[in-house]
């Protein structure tokens, strides 16, 4: 899945800044729906991703795989190192 495919797919543009709190928080919504049913593994990592980015993604429970769990971790703390401007 490609960023940008993903912004426009959930909120109808790629300037997620643009954005009001309607409409973030019915592209979320979506994208919860999305998560819980999608079943390839790639395609639910980056919609997780997506999501934390946004700060609304599922604890890290949501993945039933241990390998996809310790995914997500590591995602977690490179967003976090990569904020953070160390």
């Amino acid at each position: 899945m490609d960023f940008h495919d993903l912004l426009f797919r959930y909120f109808g543009t790629a300037e997620i800044d643009a954005l009001n709190a309607s409409a973030l928080s019915a592209g979320l919504d979506r994208m919860r729906v999305d998560f819980g049913l999608e079943t390839n593994a790639g395609r639910r990592f980056a919609l997780w991703a997506l999501m934390h980015m946004l700060g609304d993604a599922p604890d890290l429970d949501a993945f039933e795989d241990a390998e996809e769990r310790e995914a997500a971790r590591r995602f977690m703390d490179l967003a976090d190192s990569a904020g953070s401007g160390d």
